[in-house]
């Protein structure tokens, strides 16, 4: 592999990273596709048709093994190890940032915490070896030989790209992070309050319960405190009229960018299932409206 010493190197760098991003993004389509036997939605962290993991990956193993090792085996021994290590870190990391965990193994049989499974860590090592001895050495000269009359241009401006689909991509994973965590403060938020409203109601009705019993003439101050009964009560369904007119905005707040992670990412899991399943549900009625929206026409 080349040094990084000079400002053209880096362009061809880059462009190295954006090319082997899109065939990640490629293979990824096939196999996903391929594995639920039809087209399946576009894939990726970012809106670009580009994953980085694999570009990232790609790039490691090419500077880690110096372009690739002689013997084909240990070329793919040691790049199902670099891939994997470094899928891994990229899930924890993504996990730690945005409290989401953008994929999942957990159902594969041979795997670690979910992260990493041995079937993609052999497809990977295979990759690997396709890199190196097959794919990398007739691309990186292509892009040496073009020179940097086209390699800094096409640099620069995929740059520019790929750093402002970055900020919206970490922009939309922020909010929807964001998003299933005021919707779980808020549902638990009214759940104690439900639980505080049939203690109090409860209260009230075994109070009015025992002073009947004793004396008739309490009927009186037991109409009272059933007026009181009431009063809670009504004081109750303003309070949760209010909160379900936050869900709903909550619910119903998500961009189009936030929409498009969910659809990726079918397998994406967060430390509040049960709300990202709501924004879930929510997207999946605006699919079905739009679907019959289309076919009224």
């Amino acid at each position: 592999m080349f040094p990084l010493n000079t400002f053209n190197n880096l362009c061809v760098f880059f462009l190295l990273l954006m090319i082997y991003s899109a065939a990640g993004w490629v293979g990824e389509m096939i196999y996903c596709s391929v594995g639920k036997g039809h087209i399946c939605e576009k894939r990726g962290f970012l809106n670009g048709f580009i994953c980085p993991i694999y570009g990232h990956g790609a790039l490691l193993v090419l500077y880690v093994l110096h372009g690739g090792f002689k013997n084909p085996i240990l070329t793919f021994l040691c790049g199902m190890v670099l891939t994997s290590a470094l899928e891994y870190f990229t899930s924890w990391f993504m996990e730690k940032l945005f409290h989401m965990r953008w994929w999942d193994y957990s159902k594969k049989k041979i795997q670690i915490n979910g992260r990493v499974c041995l079937l993609n860590s052999v497809l990977f090592g295979l990759a690997c070896v396709l890199l190196c001895h097959v794919v990398n050495p007739p691309v990186m000269a292509w892009l040496f030989r073009i020179g940097d009359t086209y390699t800094v241009p096409a640099a620069s401006f995929l740059f520019g790209i790929y750093l402002m689909d970055n900020i919206l991509s970490v922009r939309s994973a922020i909010q929807l992070s964001n998003r299933t965590e005021k919707l779980h403060q808020l549902q638990q938020e009214v759940r104690q309050h439900l639980a505080a409203a049939a203690e109090n109601l409860g209260d009230k009705v075994a109070e009015g319960r025992e002073r009947y019993l004793q004396s008739v003439d309490n009927m009186t101050r037991d109409f009272m405190e059933g007026q009181s009964t009431q009063q809670l009560q009504a004081h109750y369904d303003a309070y949760l009229d209010e909160r379900r007119r936050q869900l709903q905005l909550l619910r119903s707040g998500q961009d189009m960018f936030e929409r498009r992670l969910l659809r990726s990412h079918p397998n994406l899991r967060s430390s509040h299932d049960e709300q990202l399943n709501q924004l879930r549900r929510r997207l999946d009625r605006i699919k079905a409206e739009a679907k019959a929206h289309r076919e009224k026409k």
